[in-house]
């Protein structure tokens, strides 16, 4: 997942809302950027104008609670609250952000917001879309509805899915806002009230803040009971259902129409059975069918429960994992008979509010590990915990078992400094690629960098061949996140011998993580497929989406783009069989 920019530029955007976008192959003249001149400065979704006129907002439903609703106690209450929240931030403008909480930074450039984009169809093609890309490739990424008025961190903007459609070598694009609880209802209020976990619950205004929102609660102003999550990180296709998951909430049910638009159904729980959070990368099972997640709680034990879903849905019971601490669990893997749990080094202290720090903290005293269980485990007394010395992988690609060995293998992405997405720091990040065996009968472990130190470029956000999950995979397919957190290209490696093999987007573009999309489940070829990935071209400010053979590493196809696609974080692709069977 990348992180907020650290350029804190003027953001521009194309002013032009009249353009219009012509069916026929080519561009019309008029899709051409203006002058920096006449373009002005974006701060949110809905003061950021498309190349495209901007269609009128998609039908809402109102929550029950809105000012036009509010009795006269309400109201009164409304406009005190509102006075205390306006003079706290009036206190915050006096001090200086640090980066990771500085709106100028996390959503400059192009991690800027774009507005909602009806279906368009008939988009320019340069080259010819493969025969067996037939559905439709999503990804997710946070799109802020409103400008932030205080702290903001890239991670807390709300969720929007971009979707490109495939269909006998024609293309069409549309991108919508995940309509979670929190963006309905502070739509209707015209203006954000729910806090942001990582830009704003720092320090006592983060308190404070926490106890406005409460109080609004408690005056019926807002309804935090239906989750107060974004829906902006990961994306599932499962059970013949599309789901988008931030790990604050319970995932959002997400319609693609015939046409190719996008509709919220609404949150999602299973048919009552999922009580609590889940975390955005929940691991589907090729052979089996399973769905397997985890879901952590930052203020009461069990800090971490696992469960799985049979390929009906139907939910097993949650399986505490004993954690002395409140610890960040955003990613975890599967083997053929294992689930693997990292337990790092960055945890939840809420203490630190307290005394005016950030709540998610590096301890430096804890050692890293990595738990084993089996898949199909009771309860979480015969998890085999090996200890990982200075470890932090914010995404896990693979794992696999070596029952000759008696090791399980985690491939991941060890970063460091281990909390800089989260707090400023002035150390150079690093995101290793790096294989970790962990011996289940020792209860050891060994780590060794899969690309040699003179090689070496800072991989984060990419894939293995989804049909070799949890089995031994030869080949990755990463985002190179260089320069930090843009991401000029994607690498892949071959996970055994370090070789590395590149494709760079091309001067001043930059794109996001890459989705490898087999050609065949059956292939007898590993990399038989393509790789697709959303490119955002920064000297004409321009978007398309490019399909990579991957093979050969020879750019096939290029969809270009009737709206700017923001950088933003993962995706997932549904083929036209399975669009077909949607719930």
């Amino acid at each position: 997942m990348a992180t907020a920019s650290t350029s804190s530029s003027t953001i521009w955007a194309n002013p032009n809302p009249r353009t219009t976008f012509s069916s026929s192959p080519k561009l019309p003249s008029s899709f051409s950027v203006p002058s920096r001149k006449k373009q002005k400065k974006i701060s949110c979704a809905l003061q950021s104008p498309s190349i495209l006129q901007f269609p009128k907002q998609s039908p809402f439903q109102l929550p029950s609670s809105t000012p036009d609703s509010w009795n006269l106690l309400q109201k009164i209450s409304a406009m005190a609250l509102d006075a205390i929240e306006n003079g706290l931030i009036e206190q915050e403008k006096k001090h200086a952000l640090p980066k990771t909480a500085d709106p100028k930074v996390q959503i400059s450039g192009n991690f800027s917001p774009v507005p909602e984009q009806s279906v368009r169809h008939c988009l320019p093609v340069v080259g010819e879309i493969p025969e067996h890309v037939q559905g439709v490739y999503l990804r997710n990424g946070a799109n802020p509805l409103f400008e932030p008025t205080s702290g903001h961190h890239l991670f807390d903007g709300d969720g929007m899915i971009y979707a490109v459609k495939f269909e006998n070598g024609s293309a069409s694009f549309a991108c919508r806002h995940t309509e979670t609880q929190r963006l309905v209802q502070e739509r209707a209020l015209g203006k954000p009230v729910f806090p942001k976990a990582i830009g704003e619950l720092h320090g006592h205004s983060g308190i404070a803040k926490l106890l406005l929102f409460y109080a609004r609660g408690l005056c019926g102003l807002v309804d935090h009971s239906q989750g107060i999550g974004v829906a902006n990180a990961g994306l599932v296709y499962f059970n013949n259902r599309l789901l988008a998951m931030s790990e604050d909430d319970l995932p959002y049910e997400v319609r693609v129409t015939p046409t190719g638009d996008l509709k919220t159904v609404g949150r999602y729980n299973f048919d009552e059975q999922l009580k609590s959070t889940m975390i955005a990368h929940p691991k589907l099972d090729p052979v089996s069918g399973e769905l397997f997640s985890l879901s952590y709680d930052v203020i009461q034990k069990p800090y971490l429960k696992y469960f799985r879903f049979s390929p009906d849905g139907t939910k097993s019971k949650d399986v505490a994992i004993d954690l002395a601490k409140p610890t960040m669990v955003h990613d975890f893997a599967i083997t053929e008979n294992f689930v693997v749990v990292p337990d790092h080094q960055v945890v939840f202290k809420m203490s630190e509010m307290i005394t005016g720090g950030s709540p998610v903290v590096y301890d430096k005293e804890k050692v890293s590990r990595f738990g084993v269980l089996d898949k199909y485990a009771d309860d979480g007394s015969s998890i085999k915990w090996v200890e990982v010395p200075d470890c932090f992988c914010f995404h896990l690609w693979n794992a696999w078992e070596e029952p000759e060995t008696d090791e399980v293998v985690v491939i991941g992405s060890c970063m460091t400094p281990a909390d800089s997405i989260f707090n400023e720091n002035n150390e150079e990040l690093k995101s290793v690629l790096s294989e970790i065996r962990l011996n289940l009968k020792t209860g050891k472990s060994t780590r060794r960098a899969i690309i040699s130190p003179e090689n070496d470029v800072n991989l984060e956000a990419g894939m293995v061949n989804k049909n070799l999950l949890g089995r031994k995979s030869k080949y990755a397919y990463l985002a190179i996140a260089e320069p930090w957190p843009k991401v000029s290209g994607f690498a892949k490696v071959d996970l055994s011998t370090g070789e590395t093999k590149k494709f760079i987007y091309g001067n001043q573009k930059y794109g996001g993580e890459p989705l490898f999309l087999p050609r065949d489940p059956n292939s007898e070829t590993e990399d038989d497929g393509h790789i697709l990935t959303f490119v955002h071209d920064e000297k004409t400010w321009k978007s398309e989406l490019q399909i990579v053979n991957a093979i050969t590493l020879q750019l096939e196809a290029t969809v270009k783009l009737p709206s700017r696609v923001p950088y933003g974080f993962h995706g997932t692709f549904i083929s036209a069989n399975d669009l077909a069977t949607q719930a």
